[in-house]
């Protein structure tokens, strides 16, 4: 699981890269479970994460696990930032953030998303 969470560098800040890249729903849920223990280590308001949903699956089990994280993880996060998330279902989204507080920008490309979480 490693290798699908795991800290980067980008213009010289750190960033909690969640792969859920062409996952199937099982997996990206396994993923999203791991996630909190990661960001729990870190300091409050500190994370940046950058999470691809390139052809990830989801089902109602795994946007569940989601909203729970979204809700653990919030003392912790500065900015998240997803791209590759056409597949996520918009009243998701909605209903995430609501749920959480919190907001998830979607870019169209990685690169678009990483200058949105390193901008400030």
């Amino acid at each position: 699981m490693n290798e699908r969470i795991r800290f980067t560098d980008h213009q010289g800040k750190q960033i909690l890269f969640v792969d859920c890249s062409h996952c199937p729903a099982a997996t990206v849920e396994e993923i999203v479970r791991k996630v909190p223990d990661v960001v729990a280590a870190q300091p409050p308001r500190s994370v940046l994460i950058l999470a691809d949903f390139t052809g990830a699956a989801f089902n109602s089990e795994t946007l569940r696990c989601m909203k729970e994280a979204a809700v653990f993880d919030k003392p912790y996060i500065r900015k998240t930032a997803w791209f590759g998330a056409e597949d996520i279902p918009y009243e998701f989204t909605k209903i995430l953030s609501s749920y959480s507080l919190r907001e998830f920008p979607s870019f169209k490309t990685r690169e678009e998303a990483l200058e949105w979480l390193v901008k400030d």
